[in-house]
């Protein structure tokens, strides 16, 4: 019962302990499975050992039985016959066989007590295995999360990233400083191209004007027949 003592003392030890004392929390919870579940391995084979010498019991008493019911069928056949002598030899050779019946039956009924018990502490001990699988992936994805958040704790609390940072800002300046130049070169050239349309308007507009006056002099002196 070996096994089953030390996947016990497994079972019941504190895993978030031992993994407070492991410097790879990783590595060690790994490390515990791999021994549960090679433990658990060599009971299956205990196991496996304990049905084969059920099954062998069961064939040792089988073959009893009918050689018990063998002679029996001999004693009837003598007595049929009328030799009761014969009859009685082959009951007394019953009756040995009888002892070694019951012998065998009891060893059986040891061995089969055995085998349920070894079946009912595998079942057990599997379904605790795979709760400790269970446990191993919330736990190795604790400790990967507080892996995580320490890094990135530090480097946001780093001076390389401070000046990471800084140049980012520095930088954001800059842009900012051209995109206001933009802004005003983009300001002075929609002055100056205003005052070019103003401009041509105004020269357009006095254009009209003259011919307007040319128009109505014309007007004028066709009226008065002047040439």
């Amino acid at each position: 019962m070996g096994i089953f003592t030390r996947i016990g003392d497994i079972l019941q030890a504190n895993i978030n302990d031992l993994i407070d004392k492991a410097e790879d929390p990783e590595k060690m919870v790994k490390q515990l499975i791999i021994e549960m579940d090679n433990q658990v391995d060599d009971a299956t084979k205990a196991l496996g050992q304990a049905m084969g010498s059920q099954k062998v019991a069961a064939m040792e008493l089988a073959d009893a039985k009918a050689a018990a019911a063998d002679w029996n069928d001999k004693a009837k056949l003598a007595l049929k016959a009328g030799n009761e002598a014969l009859a009685k030899k082959a009951l007394d050779a019953k009756v040995g066989v009888d002892q070694q019946i019951a012998n065998l039956q009891a060893n059986y009924d040891q061995i089969t007590a055995n085998v349920d018990s070894l079946k009912t502490q595998v079942e057990q001990l599997k379904m605790k295995l795979d709760e400790a699988r269970s446990r191993q992936q919330v736990l190795i994805a604790r400790s990967r999360m507080a892996d995580a958040a320490q890094k990135t704790a530090v480097t946001i609390t780093s001076a390389t990233t401070d000046s990471a940072f800084a140049k980012l800002d520095a930088l954001e300046r800059k842009i900012a400083e051209k995109e206001a130049t933009a802004e005003a070169y983009g300001a002075m050239s929609g002055i100056a191209s205003s005052e070019i349309i103003i401009s041509d308007e105004d020269e357009f507009a006095q254009l009209k004007h003259e011919a307007a006056v040319n128009d109505q002099l014309a007007s004028l002196k066709a009226e008065l027949n002047l040439d």
